[in-house]
């Protein structure tokens, strides 16, 4: 593990973010570990774990957290945020790092609008397959075979 030398790192930082509508409580967190243990992204990825994005902006890490592709991963499901004890809304906490990564310049406006519609088709996506389990539909499996293609082929700016 990386060794964190906190007088190199951002004191700000956690300020900052606590500032802003629907991250007032996010300090509050005390790595229970109900926010990851409930997450489905965490589920499927071993380095997407919602305690380690709050600590590491507590702890003044701005440059690594609003550069890190991990902030993206989250789907933005509320479950999170449902179950917390301390009522840490995670799931605005991610919204409001990503705008911070955007307005500080770690990426391009295009990939929060871009997040924003892959949500949005993930959760289509869930459910026409779903259907298509349940009551099998040789044109439904194409359309999805369609969607999926176009979306691997279409790049992230």
């Amino acid at each position: 593990m990386e060794k964190i030398i906190l007088s190199e790192k951002d004191p700000r930082f956690k300020n900052e973010v606590a500032s802003k509508p629907g991250a007032e409580s996010f300090m509050r967190c005390f790595t229970c570990g109900t926010c990851t243990a409930s997450c489905p992204v965490a589920e499927v990825h071993d380095e997407y774990d919602p305690r380690r994005i709050i600590r590491m902006t507590v702890l003044g890490m701005r440059e690594e957290v609003l550069s890190s592709d991990i902030i993206w991963m989250c789907s933005r499901c509320y479950t999170c945020h449902a179950l917390c004890p301390q009522n840490v809304k995670f799931t605005d906490v991610i919204s409001i790092l990503r705008e911070m990564a955007i307005k500080e310049g770690y990426v391009p406006k295009e990939r929060y609008d871009k997040a924003r519609e892959l949500d949005r088709k993930i959760q289509e996506l869930r459910c026409m397959i779903i259907d298509n389990k349940l009551h099998p539909d040789k044109k439904q499996t194409d359309d999805i075979k369609a969607i999926l293609e176009k979306e691997l082929d279409e790049e992230w700016a």
